[in-house]
């Protein structure tokens, strides 16, 4: 039996094949409906109101909806390296991270999984669940989480549409993550912590500044800035940009973000008026922070 996907904005129709196959019928994201898992285990690496002290219990699905030449998962996003799992094995990884003591269970990249992990979340979790995605969602699939889904931790990638398809091959990028967003958003309402500092609900949107694109960046800041009062989001900057995936025909990629990049861009950051926020240190833009793909917990 196969199924005509409509799980992300693609909307491509594709008839995927539930199970994995070599020659198996895929949509853009080369995966079948059942998921297929790289990782599954503590992370704690994320902001610190998500990994907290214990970690964050992450879920790495492979496969994608875009086509990031730098990808820092590369290896698993553009293609579908992995286990292939069941949606009750999906149930009883995120029983296993709750015992290890995750803060929330965080499914990283998971918009062409939507179907199995609205199974998989029928019953509620004793932790908020995080939807780590790359922001190219449409709004009908983010409706479809509602309740579902505690926090929100959106990458915004692009201002610019040009750069979204030369970059990722992903046309109307910034119209499609704002809408996104901006529901989101509407779900959760403004971020809340526990006496921990642990975030509760909310949106955290995350953007990596890349070298060479800083006009890129000031548009995103300001998006955020025109759209949110303080107290409402969290807006993550992220410096951790390295030369990753396949930029061979990037050579403006094959470096890392300057101090002059950076510097106008946090300068830039600091006068938008946006107060609810995280940077990074040079020290983030490392290979050492891309985790071992080895099926671990799953």
């Amino acid at each position: 039996m196969s199924n005509i996907c409509k799980d992300c904005i693609r909307q491509c129709g594709a008839v995927r094949e539930i199970l994995l196959k070599e020659n198996g019928r895929y949509g853009f994201c080369r995966a079948p409906q059942n998921p297929v898992i790289a990782r599954a285990a503590l992370h704690h690496w994320e902001e610190p109101c998500i990994s907290g002290k214990n970690g964050s219990g992450t879920v790495f699905f492979s496969g994608c909806n875009l086509r990031c030449v730098y990808c820092q998962n590369y290896e698993i996003s553009n293609s579908v390296k992995g286990k292939e799992i069941t949606v009750n094995r999906l149930k009883e990884i995120y029983r296993e991270l709750i015992r290890q003591g995750a803060h929330n269970i965080n499914l990283v990249t998971p918009g062409h999984y939507t179907t199995a992990i609205l199974e998989s979340l029928e019953e509620p979790l004793i932790v908020p669940v995080v939807y780590n995605t790359n922001g190219y969602d449409c709004t009908g699939n983010i409706r479809r989480l509602k309740g579902k889904i505690q926090i929100y931790l959106p990458d915004l990638k692009y201002s610019d549409d040009t750069l979204a398809q030369r970059l990722s091959h992903a046309p109307g990028y910034f119209a499609a993550a704002k809408a996104a967003i901006l529901e989101m958003f509407h779900q959760t309402g403004p971020y809340e912590l526990d006496e921990d500092g642990m975030m509760k609900k909310g949106v955290i949107i995350r953007h990596l500044l890349l070298p060479g694109n800083v006009e890129n960046t000031l548009r995103v800041i300001d998006f955020v800035a025109e759209n949110f009062k303080p107290g409402e989001v969290f807006f993550s900057l992220m410096r951790q940009y390295t030369p990753h995936g396949n930029i061979k025909d990037f050579p403006e990629l094959n470096r890392k973000v300057t101090e002059e990049e950076y510097n106008e861009v946090e300068e830039y950051l600091f006068d938008s008026g946006i107060e609810d926020g995280f940077l990074q240190d040079e020290e983030s833009a490392a290979e050492e922070y891309i985790p071992p793909f080895d099926n671990s917990g799953v």
